[in-house]
């Protein structure tokens, strides 16, 4: 499938989990694709090495999301690569502390916001020169947005924040013909989620699930690539639940 042929993506947190996925599953349908990474410069080499190897087109692209002038550089680097046009950006880059209301600290709360919601929101700011009618992005929620899962309060907070985002992004931008939509995983078997490696975390990851395995993030991939691509022209504003059926 080509259908993203000729159009340029931008992936945070694209060296690892769903990040990668997503990276691996846009330059797959044609799209040349820029694979954002914070610390993880080799892990994200390598990634844009297996695009290429597949015959696409991709760059490693480096930001400190959690810096307050994080993706003011990164949309900066953005426009010098693709130049006045960005066709898909997704903005899957974020970090999780699992810790009770009495353990959570100041500093664990700022980054987390920093990361999972400062940045999304002022890099879709900074590239909104570039974003065009036909553009596309996608915004990275959570099933602790919707469902009580673990000991995650201001983690969840962050992708509730993201949910109210999608919204608003999309009524702002869709008079210019951009499309703005979320998906909003479960647990996935990642590094973020690597509880999933017990014998208790599965159970329990399983137990909330109708459909009974642990997800890939090839699982999110899919979803966002569909977002992304012309088959989803007639969505804009959704966060659509990619969590195999968890706590229904």
């Amino acid at each position: 499938m080509t259908d993203l042929k000729g159009k340029t993506a931008l992936v945070t947190g694209a060296s690892r989990g769903i990040g990668r996925a997503s990276a691996l599953a846009l330059a797959a349908r044609g799209a040349q694709v820029l694979v954002h990474y914070g610390q993880s410069a080799k892990e994200a080499e390598a990634v844009v090495a297996e695009i290429r190897k597949n015959g696409g087109r991709a760059d490693a692209i480096g930001a400190d999301l959690g810096a307050p002038d994080g993706p003011h550089q990164l949309a900066a680097r953005v426009r010098g690569i693709v130049g006045d046009r960005l066709d898909i950006l997704v903005a899957n880059a974020g970090v999780a502390k699992s810790a009770v209301i009495e353990e959570t600290t100041v500093e664990d709360f700022d980054r987390l916001f920093a990361v999972n919601v400062r940045a999304p929101f002022f890099l879709v700011q900074q590239l909104l020169p570039i974003l065009h009618e036909g553009s596309s992005v996608v915004l990275v929620s959570s099933l602790a947005a919707h469902a009580v899962v673990g000991t995650l309060p201001a983690y969840a907070a962050t992708k509730g924040a993201i949910d109210t985002l999608v919204k608003h992004f999309a009524v702002a931008l869709g008079a210019r013909g951009v499309r703005v939509n979320a998906v909003a995983p479960g647990v996935v078997g990642t590094e973020m989620s690597s509880f999933t490696k017990t014998d208790a975390g599965r159970d329990y990851t399983l137990g909330m699930q109708t459909l009974k395995r642990i997800a890939e993030p090839d699982d999110i991939a899919g979803a966002v690539a569909f977002l992304a691509s012309p088959d989803a022209r007639w969505i804009i504003g959704e966060t659509i639940h990619v969590d195999g059926g968890s706590k229904l």
